[in-house]
């Protein structure tokens, strides 16, 4: 994308004395946002996945392994890379200031603007509220004080984030009432055009910020650290799996202990039966389910929960190791496997016009035959290969003649009235 192209141009920062006899040990920056490349090129297949792929079955081997995995993970690492790229913006390892930091601040605030009016646009067809771009925009916009912060205290934050949110989003939807909603909403002109408004995007959707925040701090203190270094390295080694192992293991052991998983299922048995995911009326349905509102149901066993998209502690810190583990696995290997890197390339471009590819995505399922466009009556697993494929030759051709995608060109651009602040 745009801002990765940037960072590439962007000559080495000069090392101190202490760092410059181990310099020619560090790997090239170049492979560290290659590698981010590839991990959204995947975040974007694993939404398609969710999006147009069949519902997972029991005992359906490896592709339904994926299924799950992409199910809720493949948002959640798009919204991680998103802090990251935030980064790129503001200065990698030094936050810019002054006039650099405002105008990058200003290009910040104008890609808000523009995903939320994509976005909305979006929302307004019948994929409804199952877009993330204008999600995305508020993300943005409530990063911009943390942009100067380092990596130790975004850690903190993400933390904090991570605890503290799902319970304050909990109890903030039980003491809505629906005439509350709709009295908001009636006076929210974004609610009124597409049906997403603020208070959806903030709290109620299908990617509310008060929790999804989570993702985007994560981002920001991956894109403040030196993924290159092997201390680095090694400690996210650590990190990532261990977030897995205590987001879903110690929900797994909590659900069965306390009896919560028998409630929580008794609470949707249409749910059980992954056939009716392709029933129109259950389309919403296969896409997020926040805590108090889908999944884990109006009571507080959804607290305990890991399952996507819940929202739960669990399920922010489960999720983050995977996007950590993801991201680190990719850097190490095309960092050392130059034939990886190579033979990678047509999926790496995907990575680097993921936007264009997703409203692209979008497009297509709404042209799909079939009531339902989320997901489509004819999602199949030979669907998802198309996708797949066509987005992989479409990204390799164009990468070809033109260094961004088409949308990332048009964002390019108008980011540019950016340079008019002082």
């Amino acid at each position: 994308m745009t801002e990765i192209e940037s960072a590439k141009k962007t000559p080495p920062r000069p090392l101190p004395a202490s760092e410059s006899d181990t310099a020619t040990e560090r790997p090239a920056p170049m492979a560290r946002l290659v590698g981010v490349d590839l991990a959204r090129a995947l975040a974007v297949f694993g939404m398609f996945a969710v999006h147009v792929g069949p519902a997972p079955t029991p005992g359906g081997g490896v592709g339904n392994w994926f299924l799950e995995l992409a199910s809720g993970r493949a948002s959640a690492l798009f919204a991680t890379l998103a802090g990251f790229s935030l980064t790129l913006i503001a200065g990698r390892f030094e936050p810019k200031t002054g006039l650099a930091g405002r105008q990058a601040r200003a290009r910040i605030v104008i890609r808000a603007v523009i995903l939320l009016v994509l976005g909305s646009a979006l929302a307004m067809t019948n994929f409804g509220g199952a877009g993330i771009l204008n999600f995305y925009a508020v993300y943005f916009l409530l990063a911009l004080p943390l942009l100067r912060l380092r990596a130790r205290p975004l850690a903190i934050i993400a933390v904090t984030l991570a605890v503290v949110t799902p319970q304050v989003a909990y109890v903030t939807r039980a003491l809505l009432t629906e005439s509350t909603v709709h009295s908001i909403d009636a006076y929210d002109p974004i609610a009124r055009l597409c049906g997403v408004g603020v208070l959806d995007l903030l709290l109620l959707g299908l990617y509310p910020a008060i929790t999804w925040m989570t993702f985007v701090v994560t981002g920001m203190t991956l894109g403040r650290l030196d993924l290159s270094s092997g201390a680095v390295r090694r400690r996210l080694a650590v990190v990532g799996p261990a977030m897995i192992a205590l987001g879903y293991g110690v929900s797994w052991l909590a659900l069965r202990l306390t009896g919560g998983a028998q409630k929580i299922m008794a609470g949707m048995p249409d749910m059980k039966d992954p056939g009716a995911m392709k029933d129109p009326g259950m389309a919403s349905m296969s896409f997020d389910s926040p805590v108090g509102g889908g999944l884990g149901g109006p009571d507080a066993w959804g607290l305990l929960a890991a399952e996507p998209h819940t929202g739960s502690t669990f399920d922010l810190i489960g999720s983050l190791g995977i996007a950590v583990t993801v991201l680190l696995c990719l850097t190490v290997a095309l960092d050392r496997l130059t034939l990886l890197r190579r033979m990678a390339a047509p999926v790496i471009a995907v990575g680097t016009m993921s936007l264009t590819l997703y409203v692209g995505h979008i497009l297509v399922i709404l042209a799909l035959p079939g009531e339902a466009a989320t997901p489509p009556q004819s999602a199949s697993a030979a669907l998802l290969l198309c996708f797949v494929v066509g987005a992989t030759a479409f990204a390799a051709v164009w990468s070809r003649f033109f260094r961004r995608g088409p949308l990332e060109y048009l964002l390019n651009n108008a980011t540019k009235l950016a340079r008019f602040v002082r």
